[in-house]
């Protein structure tokens, strides 16, 4: 079966041509329910505004010789953790336990469709890593989970060791380019989003260097959830993301983030959330990212930035081996 890991198409890098994606694939649950993660799958309860709640999440055990360290891995907005299936094997290789959750909203875990925070989403994730017994860690965040894990790291700075910012959104203030977009808007313009649009949403957007085969299980995962019944639930947490992210900045908090901190920067990516609602003028200027992250970490106590060539939004798919050892090489240095 073609969907039985989200990221076959990706390790086919390596060489040869996957299967075709199939039309006839059946619908996925909004929790990805019939759809297979790369290790095993838990759950933990939770409870928002009163509504009962589970978080998934992968609990990887090394498989190299014990170090004694623990990585959690905070995924972007448009991607189940299930993508962090390289990363997770090139830690857990090292020595390191692995612990990557799928935020509320996204994955397997729950849709809520209230209006949700990141200090809501840190706070979950710092109760499951206290239900895991963890009680301090390294912090990978990507993209949303980039801005994500700069406000897990400032809400509860005893549980995180070191920082590793990947291709990081949040790295400016949205709100001084973009107007606020009615939800109702937002929700019509991803319903009508057909699977060549978000193909192209996803090239343009992400600067991905990927071959097209590798980008389509991401693009056949979000039509397969369209056929749910509950697509429209899913749809309204997927636009209160976005919502999020522009109404709770991070960037004003970057500079007051005291531990060793790595920031991973594609030298393509451009990504700016809201740049298609921006006035001309202002979309110019959206989305400098690797300059961004290099002003930053000047202002922090222990930062430091490293840009890679020819690649995009999606560092540790596009650029895997340099990726891992830029990651492993940070985390491996003397405590």
């Amino acid at each position: 079966m073609a969907w039985r890991f989200l990221l076959l198409s990706i390790a086919l890098l390596l060489g040869g041509s996957p299967p075709p994606l199939s039309a006839q694939e059946p619908p996925l649950g909004i929790a990805l329910e019939g759809f297979e993660y790369p290790f095993p799958v838990s759950f933990f309860p939770v409870r928002i505004n009163g509504e009962e709640l589970r978080v998934a999440y992968m609990d990887v055990a090394p498989t190299g010789p014990v170090n004694g360290h623990a990585v959690l891995l905070l995924h972007g907005r448009n991607f189940p953790s299930s993508y962090w299936a390289p990363t997770i094997k090139a830690l857990s290789a090292a020595g390191y336990r692995v612990v990557a959750p799928d935020q509320l909203g996204f994955g397997k875990s729950s849709k809520p469709v209230f209006d949700y925070h990141f200090d809501d989403m840190a706070g979950t994730t710092a109760a499951l890593l206290e239900k895991l017994q963890i009680e301090k860690l390294d912090v990978v965040g990507h993209s949303m989970g980039g801005m994500l894990a700069v406000r897990l790291t400032r809400n509860y700075p005893q549980k995180v060791d070191r920082l590793v910012l990947e291709a990081p959104i949040g790295l400016e203030d949205y709100r001084f380019y973009v107007l606020p977009i009615d939800t109702r808007h937002l929700i019509e313009r991803e319903r009508n989003l057909s699977a060549a649009d978000y193909r192209q949403q996803l090239i343009t957007n992400y600067s991905i260097s990927l071959p097209p085969h590798a980008i389509e299980p991401f693009v056949e995962m979000r039509e397969r959830v369209k056929e749910s019944g509950e697509y429209d639930r899913w749809l309204r947490s997927f636009v209160n993301s976005y919502q999020m992210i522009y109404r709770e900045p991070v960037v004003h908090e970057i500079p007051l983030i005291t531990q060793e901190t790595l920031f991973i920067m594609g030298a393509n990516d451009h990504n700016a959330p809201g740049r298609a609602f921006a006035p001309p003028e202002a979309r110019a200027k959206m989305g400098q990212n690797a300059e961004l992250a290099k002003e930053l970490a000047s202002h922090m106590r222990a930062a430091r930035v490293s840009v890679v060539i020819g690649v995009g939004h999606l560092v540790h798919l596009e650029a895997e081996g340099q990726f891992n050892d830029l990651l492993l090489r940070f985390l491996g240095e003397t405590r």
